[in-house]
């Protein structure tokens, strides 16, 4: 390899361990450079020397405490900038017409709204035989795959809040009762992923994955529907990685940081 090229491997290295610094700070607060090198594994000069360039790009400041550093309002400005751009249905536009052309569904990305969950965009697969589009409109959470992602990862206290309204009944298969939600809520936070099966409508299936910010909170959902012919307890196994693998894609993009 020559000069220029591992000169060029070695930059690559340092942006990307400065990220990773800011990550830190982010999911932190303010930290101690001991500490920050001790989660990177990273040698306790070269963390200070990328701290001194960010902090003089104003990526990150010393707090009072001598030693310690937080980001600077120079992220803010990043932020902001970003922001005035992009939105989860833009960061997650790609990532759902790929998931809607892998599996043949139709794929929706929505958020939670008050008690209701808001579908932002989605995408019509090619062996759809709905032409619904849910874009712009609101479903009810405890008969929806991606209700029942925010309810299985929101605070007790606002889940239970939530319980104190009886559920609407929209089909004969619609689950209603608190005990048994809460059931299935523990089960969507154990398998990661949620399914309804005819609870919002007759002959219609549905799977749903968290989608988290860089602090791990649940932003939003992802989500495919379909015929219960197509989706059901057998199709489930195969079908509900790829809504996983998409979710977690699109957090990955909202800032989430990739697991190990």
């Amino acid at each position: 390899m020559g000069d220029g090229a591992a000169k060029r491997d070695m930059s690559v290295h340092s942006v990307d361990r400065a990220v990773s610094i800011l990550q830190v700070l982010a999911r932190r607060g303010p930290t101690a450079v001991t500490d920050v090198a001790n989660e990177l594994g990273i040698h306790k000069s070269t963390v200070f020397r990328l701290l001194y360039t960010l902090e003089a790009r104003g990526l990150v400041d010393q707090t009072g405490a001598r030693g310690r550093y937080q980001l600077g309002y120079g992220v803010v400005q990043l932020a902001a900038g970003a922001s005035r751009k992009l939105d989860l249905s833009q960061v997650s536009r790609r990532i759902c017409e790929d998931l809607a052309e892998r599996v043949g569904e139709s794929a929706s990305v929505d958020i939670a709204d008050g008690d209701s969950v808001l579908s932002l965009d989605q995408v019509i697969g090619a062996a759809s035989v709905t032409s619904v589009n849910w874009a712009g409109k609101r479903t009810p959470m405890h008969a929806t795959s991606s209700g029942k992602i925010f309810l299985a990862f929101m605070p007790a206290e606002q889940r239970a809040a939530y319980f104190e309204r009886p559920g609407q009944r929209f089909t004969e298969h619609t689950i209603t009762g608190r005990r048994e939600l809460e059931a299935e809520l523990a089960q969507v936070r154990d398998q990661g992923f949620a399914a309804t099966m005819e609870e919002f409508e007759i002959g219609l299936a549905a799977i749903a994955a968290p989608i988290r910010d860089m602090n791990g909170q649940v932003v939003g959902a992802i989500s495919i529907s379909g015929p219960n012919f197509r989706i059901n307890a057998e199709t489930i196994p195969a079908l509900a990685p790829a809504v996983i693998e998409a979710a977690d894609e699109i957090s990955q993009r909202n800032g989430q940081p990739k697991p190990g």
